[in-house]
């Protein structure tokens, strides 16, 4: 008989507490249901990587370290955008302040931090704001684009991230700092006033000494006054002042607080089951506020949950390697001229790198090192292990010695970093989980080890540890250290591995792992959906799509919405629709109890809310086409209404756009497809931010491709005019076809056509011959394809095996 699982509770959705939780599913995956509550409308994400989203250098995307798909793989019940208001420690229970309920025979609190902000009069206008949060980045980049001026409060390494987000965003932007330089909790003054020059030359203004006195503006803000009666005008006011752990909850329920959430060695706080994880916790007096103390908290915790023997938690000796705006810069231990130490430091402007270390008692106490960072590692190594570096003071200043490390000359010095010592603090890599990726799982390039073990894969600060590591492990297996492939898993780009599936006639996605020597025999998330497209775009007759290798939404043929329920979409050609089909539509909603009906973008219903459970029943009933809202496939055909009703229209867009969704509906892609049929030059369907737009004129048509209305707007370049519905139908076959055979898997039309150039697929395209073979292969696919719903509703059987499926864990995807 099955044990009953104990009831696991998560209350906050970030960085610590889930990565307590992985580490909980690796070591004992069946003993708990895992409910978890975010207070954000998100999955989780790396907080620290929010700089680069405003910098530019990622887009919200890029820092999801656990997407939707993985909470329901997992089995885990997640509930977004609920803040948990009460904690019953005697019937053991949380509620939201949405009246969600949840037992628990263990509760986790992981509540983290909330920003300072300071008492000011004025500090609740409009465009006063923290830098905290995804919102707060989407707030600074919407304002960005109606104002120009930004203020920025706090000169610290969060201050400075926020106001080179800024900068990257077209915004005049001033910090302002109570103290005499920047970074004092990092930097000594010398290496602080080298950094304030180079962010100087990037843009960035600096008021510092300046107490801010109140926000000016009326309704909204206008600038700061300060006490010294001087002023700055600004639009945008960001404070970036500091942290508070936030522990109202958990005083609320009676848990014992300090400055946060008093836990001991392993976790536990004063009440029983109860434990506490991250930014909220207070351990030994020390609230941490690094992100690799709190991973090596959630490791243990996990250990403690899984009932595997662990040692405890000691605390941790801290050291900060980061680059601000693009400058590496690393402090460790006590780097201030304080009584009883003696510094040394190393200037090097015109190179602009600084060096300096601070000796107590012939130890080793603090570094602090700017420009150049390399030695950043060995020096903390040194720090933490208390040796005696008694005459050897100028020999480390100018670079650690062999001798000091205690290795033979030939060795590296990374081999005298512990093997718990973090080499990647994003995402909280140890130089043990790097190491047994190298010598026992045979990872042998950075890029391969960035896909197991995720070091590197965030700011990248640390890969030239993780190169050093793989020189010290790998030897002369090392693998090609430039080359990268389509994912972590091989070094093969897209091109290689078409010719390789091509030339060897593979069949199978684990044939193409298996012959062409994937790193990771299992594939990944990123590899497998790639391959899987490849061979069906390759073989259309002969290959068996692999359902296991298909991105999770595909699977379930629905979009997964942030509370686990579902987003139905049955496809309403062109925007048309019927009153039968209207009633049905309703009729289902109502009997499924859907909580929300919305009309789309994209001209259709969108039924919002559906259970996992419900999906093949609410299909059956439906008996419509799948509208693929979820897939890398045709989504829809928007138009307007032409000729057909409009007094501006030239030509039959409804029919027009009808005509394209039913010929292309269920297409495979790399990526998502638009398209759009304009009737007029009005352009009200927008065709001309979609991948494929058409737009009528008088007596023909315009052909427009490559346009994106997502994060990036592109529009559309002209293809061609032709006169005639049939040319219209030819030559987007033709280009669809094209984008199809040659595109990058996940490579939209806008980002392919960037790549190769409109020239290039027009001159691909010139020759009718060329138009009619791609044309023929396209319709070839297309006859092979049906709606994967209209399979489902015929059989029993088939259902069955949908509802195995739903119940199915892949590993993979």
């Amino acid at each position: 008989m099955t044990a009953t699982k104990k009831k696991l509770v998560l209350i906050g959705n970030g960085m610590a507490g889930v990565r307590a939780i992985e580490h909980l599913l690796k070591l004992s995956p069946e003993s708990y249901d895992i409910t978890i509550f975010g207070a954000e409308p998100h999955p989780n994400y790396n907080r620290i990587m929010l700089s680069s989203v405003l910098a530019g250098g990622a887009d919200m995307q890029e820092i999801i370290i656990n997407d939707w798909s993985w909470y329901i793989e997992n089995n885990i019940t997640l509930h977004t955008g609920h803040k948990i208001t009460n904690i019953d420690t005697e019937r053991k229970k949380v509620t939201s302040h949405l009246g969600i309920e949840a037992a628990y025979d263990a509760l986790i609190i992981a509540t983290g931090s909330n920003p300072f902000m300071l008492p000011l009069p004025g500090a609740d206008k409009e465009g006063v704001i923290a830098f905290r949060d995804i919102h707060d980045c989407e707030v600074m980049m919407d304002t960005a684009k109606k104002y120009k001026k930004a203020v920025v409060i706090g000169g610290g390494l969060l201050g400075l991230e926020a106001a080179r987000g800024l900068l990257h965003l077209g915004m005049e932007v001033n910090v302002v700092h109570i103290h005499s330089y920047l970074m004092e909790r990092q930097l000594d003054e010398a290496a602080s006033k080298m950094l304030q020059r180079e962010l100087e030359a990037q843009g960035m203004q600096f008021l510092l000494k300046k107490s801010t006195a109140a926000i000016k503006g009326k309704r909204r803000a206008s600038g700061l006054a300060f006490t010294d009666g001087t002023e700055v005008d600004g639009d945008l006011v960001v404070m970036a002042v500091g942290i508070r752990p936030n522990i109202e909850l958990a005083r609320a329920a009676g848990i014992d607080v300090n400055r946060g959430i008093v836990i001991d060695d392993f976790m536990r706080t004063s009440l029983p089951d109860i434990y506490a994880v991250g930014e909220c916790a207070e351990h030994r007096g020390i609230a941490y506020g690094l992100v690799a103390p709190l991973y090596e908290q959630g490791a243990v915790l996990a250990k403690l949950l899984a009932g595997v023997e662990t040692a405890g938690y000691t605390g941790s000796v801290t050291s900060t390697k980061l680059k601000v705006s693009g400058v590496d810069v690393f402090s460790a231990g006590r780097f201030g001229d304080s009584p009883g130490t003696r510094s040394l430091k190393l200037q090097d402007d015109l190179a602009g790198t600084y060096k300096k270390i601070v000796i107590q008692d012939g130890k080793l106490v603090g570094a602090v090192l700017f420009g150049d960072t390399s030695d950043g590692a060995e020096l903390f190594a040194s720090i933490k292990k208390g040796e005696s570096v008694a005459g050897r003071e100028k020999e480390i200043l100018l670079g650690i010695s062999s001798e000091l490390l205690g290795q033979s000359s030939g060795s590296s010095r990374l081999e005298a970093m512990a093997e718990d010592e973090i080499i990647c603090g994003c995402n909280g890599v140890s130089k043990g989980t790097i190491a047994d990726a190298i010598t026992n799982k045979g990872y042998n390039t950075v890029s391969s080890i960035k896909s197991c073990t995720k070091a590197s894969a965030s700011c990248g600060g640390c890969k030239p540890l993780v190169e050093g590591l793989l020189n010290l492990y790998s030897g002369d297996s090392i693998g090609e250290p430039v080359k990268e492939g389509i994912c972590g898993c091989t070094t093969l780009n897209r091109d290689e591995i078409v010719e390789g599936i091509t030339k060897m006639r593979l069949m199978s996605t684990n044939e193409v792992m298996n012959v062409l020597g994937w790193h990771n025999p299992e594939g990944c998330t990123k590899c497998r959906p790639a391959l899987n497209y490849y061979l069906g775009m390759l073989y259309p007759e002969e290959y068996v799509d692999e359902k296991e290798s298909r991105i999770t939404n595909e699977r379930y043929h629905a979009n997964i919405q942030k509370d686990g329920t579902f987003s139905v979409v049955p496809r309403i050609y062109g925007g048309v629709t019927s009153p039968a089909d209207l009633k049905k539509i309703a009729e289902v909603a109502e009997k499924f109890e859907v909580p929300m009906v919305k009309f789309t973008g994209g001209q259709r219903l969108d039924l919002l809310g559906v259970k996992k459970e419900d999906l093949p029943k609410i299909w059956a009933e439906l008996d419509m086409p799948s509208g693929h809202a979820y897939g890398k496939t045709l989504r829809t055909v928007k138009t307007c209404v032409g000729n057909t009703f409009c007094r501006f229209g030239t030509q039959d867009s409804i029919g027009m756009g009808i005509r394209m969704e039913k010929a292309f509906e269920r297409l495979n892609a790399p990526a998502k497809v638009k398209l759009a049929v304009s009737g007029c030059p009005r352009n009200c369907a927008e065709s001309t931010i979609k991948d494929l737009g058409v737009i009528a004129i008088d007596g023909g048509w315009e052909l427009h491709v490559g346009g994106n209305g997502g994060i990036k707007v592109r529009a559309t370049e002209l293809l061609t005019i032709v006169k005639t519905e049939d040319e219209v139908m030819e030559w987007s076959s033709s280009f669809l076809q094209l984008y199809r055979e040659q595109a990058q898997w996940n490579e939209r039309t806008a980002q392919w056509i960037e790549r190769v150039g409109l020239d290039y697929v027009k001159k691909a395209l010139e020759k009718q011959e060329d138009r009619l073979a791609l044309t023929a292969r396209i319709e070839k696919t297309l006859s092979l394809t049906t709606d994967p719903w209209k399979q489902i509703i015929q059989t029993d059987e088939l259902r069955k095996n949908f509802e195995q499926l739903s119940g199915a864990q892949p590993a993979q995807i």
